[in-house]
């Protein structure tokens, strides 16, 4: 799976965990970028992304998030 790939597939996710159609994410979004996406959320958006490409995310590495592109990153470690 490419970086690019995963983003395609993460913007679908984030828009639809937060109801925004109009969410565009680089590798420096965080969480002070969406205005939904306080700590409730955030668990959510884990879930949905786990769901989304099969598999947990370690909570040591949930915590330490600090945004998209560290995420994306975590998914290509994980999905290989």
């Amino acid at each position: 799976m490419t970086r690019e790939e995963v983003f395609e597939r993460l913007t679908i996710v984030f828009r639809e965990v937060f109801d925004d159609e109009e969410i565009i994410l680089e590798d420096t979004t965080t969480a002070d970028d969406i205005e939904d996406w306080d700590s409730f959320e955030h668990i959510n958006l884990v879930v949905a992304v786990e769901e989304e490409f099969s598999f947990k995310i370690p909570m040591g590495k949930v915590v330490t998030m600090k945004d998209v592109g560290e995420m994306v990153d975590i998914i290509l470690e994980l999905g290989k």
